[in-house]
């Protein structure tokens, strides 16, 4: 009885005029952002974090939440009608459904591609709504240690499952769980790394540092490139799949979300990773291996679900455990603490209007987006049009606008300047954001648990592995961080990691 009424609760929550407006505004910016190339959701949460200020937890959260999984939905049809993904997690729908494009089967792959993004994100949401609150429940026996170790875990996932080169994964968490310790230690009083600046004694905002990495970086970073692309079919028709389409996507779209849902879960877990594991699970299973990256609808079917069925997932270790999975997650994270929410095991028996609000808002917001993206694809098409030398300055312009009046100090402009040129540096020579944001976020949590942990253990640092969960997922923390040492290639050092 409590299960239906916590649905009937949820829905009651994304009735609300407000509320539903919120959840449509999302996922139609969700997905505007998933179209047009060079401005992830990342960027855009980060650019309208100083607007959760001003609007209730819940419905910043809702559209906030409806940003990140409408961007999946718009990432596909830049990548299907330009070769250029949207968004970075659709870079495998390039393979095949350009292809498609170009043999005149656009809106085939078009129509698939939200069908099976529907279906999966569908799926993810009622896992979501199953799992959470059973792992929230289990999560309540965590102590300091457990979560110290959680936390461990979680940076070592993210920097082991990184692209590119571990070491740089590594130095960019250390990187950002040093950000997150200037200002005032609020267990000792002592002021740290402030080097006389009173705007620092505060810490770092939240807000200037994440808006610098991924909004001010990401304009300065595209700028030196030239993204320009070759629409195939400006008027795309004939939007809904045959049925030999279905028949050949059904059972991509069933796996698909089935991989995406469970790389979702892991921390460090991302929808990149979902969609490469889908496309070769597709190809190995195939009868016809050497249709994908010629066209094939299963390397668009399978790999579009598992990166809707990933971003819902995402939400779970986030909403139950407060540790989240990739960079993205790291900044809805902060946009709840923003709103004085504590992602955790307590957040679902605390805040039972706003977990469940979400849930149905993901209902709502899936059928949202089938409805407006097949009929507003000619509509898509002519944003891709708009040239990156126009959207920049305004990207930027935002970026100020925001820092600023979170505070109305100029100390913030100076944080998000210098993270945003930090943000360009680090794109051009291939560290990651992910790690350093996500280590930004947790630092104070995760000083918090640890000291926490000393204090139960009178200073013995046995605690971490005398308690069985704690050590548990401590060794597996271990195991990950030595685990490319034994490898053939140990560790990728170079700036290309050629």
């Amino acid at each position: 009885m409590d299960f239906l009424s916590n649905i009937a609760l949820g829905f009651s929550v994304i009735a609300e005029p407000v509320n539903f407006f919120f959840c449509f505004m999302g996922v139609l910016l969700g997905t505007l952002i998933g179209v047009l190339p060079g401005l992830g959701p990342g960027a855009t949460i980060s650019l309208l974090l100083p607007l959760t200020y001003h609007l209730e937890p819940i419905s910043s959260i809702i559209m906030v939440a409806g940003i990140y999984y409408g961007a999946k939905y718009g990432g596909s049809t830049t990548s299907i009608l330009l070769n250029i993904p949207g968004e970075v997690d659709s870079v495998v729908t390039c393979l095949d459904g350009y292809q498609m494009a170009r043999q005149g089967k656009a809106g085939r792959a078009l129509g698939i591609s939200a069908f099976g993004s529907f279906i999966a994100g569908t799926f993810a949401t009622l896992g979501l709504m199953l799992v959470a609150p059973a792992l929230a429940r289990v999560a309540l026996s965590f102590g300091p240690p457990e979560m110290f170790s959680l936390m461990i875990l979680a940076l070592t996932l993210i920097t082991f499952m990184s692209t590119g080169s571990q070491v740089k994964g590594l130095a960019m968490a250390a990187l950002g769980l040093f950000l997150g310790s200037v200002g005032q230690d609020v267990f000792n009083n002592v002021d740290r790394f402030v080097f006389g600046f009173h705007f620092l004694l505060e810490g770092l905002g939240i807000v200037p540092v994440i808006v610098g990495l991924f909004g001010v970086g990401e304009v300065l970073s595209n700028l030196e490139v030239q993204m320009k692309g070759e629409v195939f079919q400006k008027r795309v028709s004939n939007l809904l799949p045959t049925w030999q389409d279905w028949k050949d996507s059904t059972w991509p779209i069933i796996r698909g979300t089935v991989v995406g849902f469970f790389v979702g879960i892991i921390p460090g877990g991302g929808g990149i990773a979902s969609t490469f594991a889908s496309y070769t699970i597709e190809k190995r299973m195939s009868k016809h291996p050497e249709k994908f990256g010629a066209g094939a609808i299963e390397g668009v079917a399978g790999p579009e679900a598992a990166n809707n069925a990933c971003s819902g997932a995402n939400f779970i270790p986030l909403m139950t455990l407060g540790i989240p999975t990739n960079g993205i997650m790291a900044v809805i994270f902060a946009s709840l603490m923003i709103n004085g929410l504590q992602p955790g095991p307590l957040l679902i028996q605390n805040q039972p209007a706003l977990f469940w609000g979400v849930i149905a808002s993901m209902y709502l917001g899936n059928v949202m987006l089938v409805l407006l993206n097949l009929p507003l694809i000619g509509i898509w098409v002519r944003f891709l049009t708009i040239p990156y030398s126009i959207l920049a300055p305004l990207i930027l312009f935002f970026c100020l606008l925001g820092a600023y009046t979170v505070k109305n100090a100029v100390g913030d402009l100076i944080i998000m300047i210098l993270f945003g040129v930090l943000g360009f540096l680090m794109r051009k020579f291939r560290y990651e954001g992910a790690p350093l944001i996500m280590g930004f976020v947790i630092s104070d949590l995760m000083e918090g648990a640890f000291i926490r942990s000393l204090l139960i253990s009178k200073g013995s640092f046995a605690i971490f592995f005398t308690r069985p969960i704690s050590c548990a997922v401590m060794i597996a923390a271990v195991l990950l961080f030595v685990l490319p040492f034994f490898g053939k290639k140990p560790l990728k050092l170079g700036a290309d990691d050629d």
